[in-house]
């Protein structure tokens, strides 16, 4: 099995699906799937995903990707509050890395405290998705418009190896994996204005429309806008560059 390899407070921390992690914890806990029966209670046992032990070495960065992880496959669900102490036994370490990579989460958008408890995955309904995507593509849609008549074509081309893994990672079916490729595609887009304060809201908002895991057919034809996209700004097609990204960012395709 391998180990996740340690990825500080990077943006794009999520492993692809299968990786795990292993080694010592810093508490030397176990994962809860080889936990005797019956040791944690119910609610926390079927409310905790199970898996291997987090290693030592940048431990706040692992639980950080592992949470990560963890909400793009579902594994933790919308609704439920998870305590930092049952979740730094689920991973083997104290519950500190856990609230510290809890606490980002949070402001993130992704969970929110729960006083005494711990915290609560989000939970949007369809109205607050649908207008997160609003704003997303009146940031987006005009940004790119611009840039595709004054980024040089090659520029543009030099991205499609981020649009190709992006199809590589739907057609794995692995929502984690495909999670982590289209911030990365969306990020290098955006990075080509030079504005750092609209890479960072732009990738703020990304992350809060971020919806339920997804079947792989509908994972790849969300990829395929990519490379779909990339054709049509290295064509300077402005129409088509304006139907695709707002269609990709609205989901109204």
């Amino acid at each position: 099995m391998h180990g996740l390899p340690a990825q500080g407070d990077s943006a794009y921390g999520l492993p692809a699906c299968g990786d795990g992690v292993s080694g010592d914890g810093a508490s030397g806990g176990q994962p809860l799937g080889e936990r005797p029966a019956g040791e944690w209670p119910a609610r926390e046992a079927s409310a905790v995903p199970s898996g291997p032990v987090v290693r030592r070495s940048s431990v706040r960065g692992q639980v950080l990707a592992a949470l990560r992880t963890a909400l793009a496959t579902g594994e933790l669900r919308p609704g439920e509050v998870y305590s930092g102490p049952v979740l730094g036994e689920r991973f083997g370490v104290s519950a500190t890395p856990v609230r510290e990579a809890m606490q980002q989460l949070a402001l993130e958008g992704a969970v929110e405290v729960v006083p005494n408890r711990g915290f609560r995955v989000v939970e949007r309904g369809a109205r607050e998705l649908a207008e997160l995507a609003e704003v997303r593509a009146l940031l987006e849609v005009p940004v790119l418009l611009r840039l595709a008549g004054t980024v040089p074509v090659e520029r543009w081309a030099a991205l499609r190896p981020l649009a190709e893994a992006t199809v590589r990672a739907a057609s794995s079916g692995c929502p984690a994996a495909y999670a982590e490729s289209d911030r990365a595609f969306h990020h290098a887009l955006l990075s080509l204005s030079g504005n750092e304060q609209l890479v960072r809201i732009a990738a703020d908002l990304h992350r809060r429309t971020q919806r339920p895991p997804a079947a792989a057919p509908a994972l790849l034809a969300d990829a395929t806008d990519h490379t779909a996209l990339l054709d049509a700004l290295i064509a300077r097609d402005l129409d088509t560059v304006r139907a695709l990204l707002h269609g990709h960012v609205t989901g109204s395709r």
